[in-house]
């Protein structure tokens, strides 16, 4: 996967996801926290607090000494196979770090922070130059599962945001019985859609209810006839027993109808339009509400196509059911050849 493409896949980091900037040497400045916000950095050059100037980001102290480095520990949302890493230091411009590394660690359990910072960490991004006020993009090759990374920066500086973009990976055993086959915490995600002009369907299965519209997909107005739609990867092939439709929020900007309709690609090829069997008949949805349907399917699926007419936008989407023998055989799988051979375990 190139560089530009791993920014696609979910960032395993982000906070909206689950993630959590454990620990950090120092955050004088501006808190670590910060980091894995899941929207974009803001700026006002007017805000200045009792330390300096107030930045949304993670800043720490100018360094001293001779050799020494500042590091930052995210426990990440999920496990995960890390594809690329987003080191942003938007507008972060004389106070940069020049040079960054990454490092990970595969840690069963819920360690505490001595459990972590005595775990056995591998360098998946060695030190790299990083530039100011830039999205610095970092591919990884290695395939191992990881639940925590350390950003390192060298010798101190600024760092408004840190993306770690890869493939979930979840714990078998955790699947079993009815699971959200559409939850990105479990590994599903999109692979297209028609329209994210104001947000991204990928946020409609984040975890959690949506706290306000902007959590949402929300797309443009449509003017042109035909109607918008997304699809996504489902965590693993499964039979769907029922879906969740959540509106809220959108009040005067939800959509008039959904449909659903879905695939399973170990069959029949994604292209072909007429391998999509409809899950879900065109059915009216109600604004800034919670739908549930029942579905009456028994095959498994890999992939679920939502359309929306004619536009508008959700809160969230969940498709709960069973994964097949199949797909649990493959979970099962991942997990086992994405393991680390010495992995860390919690005290």
């Amino acid at each position: 996967m190139t560089t530009t493409n791993f920014t696609t896949l979910t960032d395993l980091a982000s906070r909206a996801l689950g993630g959590s900037v454990s620990t950090a040497n120092d955050e004088l400045f501006a808190q670590r926290e910060n980091l894995i916000k899941p929207d974009a950095p803001l700026f006002d050059p007017a805000d200045f607090g009792h330390k300096g100037k107030v930045y949304d980001g993670w800043e720490t102290r100018r360094r001293r000494d001779e050799g020494g480095h500042d590091w930052a520990i995210v426990r990440l949302g999920s496990p995960g196979i890390v594809h690329g890493v987003v080191v942003d230091t938007a507008h972060f411009t004389g106070n940069y770090p020049p040079i960054v590394s990454v490092e990970a660690a595969s840690i069963e359990g819920y360690p505490s922070i001595e459990d972590v910072l005595k775990a056995d960490w591998h360098t998946i991004v060695d030190k790299s130059p990083a530039a100011g006020d830039t999205a610095n993009t970092y591919a990884v090759a290695d395939r191992h599962r990881w639940t925590h990374v350390r950003l390192s920066i060298y010798p101190d500086g600024g760092v408004a945001r840190f993306r770690v973009h890869g493939q979930v990976v979840q714990d078998p055993r955790f699947l079993a019985g009815t699971v959200d086959l559409l939850a990105a915490e479990n590994g599903a995600r999109l692979t297209d859609c028609s329209d994210a002009f104001y947000s991204s369907p990928a946020n409609i299965i984040l975890p959690g209810r949506a706290r306000n519209m902007g959590e949402g997909w929300e797309n443009s107005r449509r003017r042109n006839g035909g109607n918008d739609f997304a699809v996504f990867a489902l965590a693993s092939p499964g039979a769907p027993r029922h879906v969740e439709v959540d509106t809220s929020y959108y009040v005067g900007n939800a959509p008039g109808w959904i449909r659903l309709s879905a695939i399973d690609s170990r069959r029949r090829h994604i292209t072909d339009p007429t391998a999509w069997s409809e899950i879900l008949p065109r059915t009216a949805v109600q604004p800034d509400t919670r739908h549930r349907f029942l579905l009456n399917e028994s095959d498994a699926y890999t992939h679920l196509r939502l359309d929306v007419y004619p536009d508008g936008g959700l809160s969230r989407l969940r498709l709960f059911g069973e994964l097949d023998a199949e797909a649990l055989d493959a979970a099962d799988i991942a997990w086992k050849s994405s393991e680390l051979q010495s992995v860390s375990s919690a005290v």
